[in-house]
């Protein structure tokens, strides 16, 4: 008599953790997915913000911008002169060490050209 009713309560006692762990596992998949929609909220709010801030930096940056900026200090600035601009080109890229050509460093107001052989 004692076997047939431990054998029905260990049935009944595996029954009843089954329901306990699965009602658990379907709390914890709430809670993750709740988690999971804030981080996505937060995150959408950050790239907006993101966003927002590049747009502003690129107002700033604008030359319109910065003349008025310069203005309302009183900087005294004003756009430099084509004479006063100087152009230099662009390094090569990958060069193998030891077999670097010559390039242009620095166009001097005058024209002549600084080149620079690293030997």
């Amino acid at each position: 008599m004692v076997g047939p009713a431990l054998k029905a309560s260990l049935i009944c006692f595996f029954i009843l953790v089954c329901c306990v762990g699965y009602v658990w596992q379907k709390k914890q998949i709430a809670e993750l997915s709740r988690q999971i929609r804030n981080q996505e909220a937060h995150y959408n709010d950050l790239r907006d913000h993101n966003d927002k801030l590049k747009k502003q930096i690129a107002v700033l940056m604008s030359p319109t911008a910065l003349e008025a900026r310069a203005k309302d200090l009183r900087l005294g600035l004003v756009a430099p002169s084509p004479m006063q601009i100087w152009r230099l080109p662009e390094p090569p890229g990958d060069v193998p060490a030891g077999t670097e050509p010559d390039r242009q460093l620095a166009a001097g107001r005058s024209g002549a050209v600084a080149a620079v052989m690293e030997q």
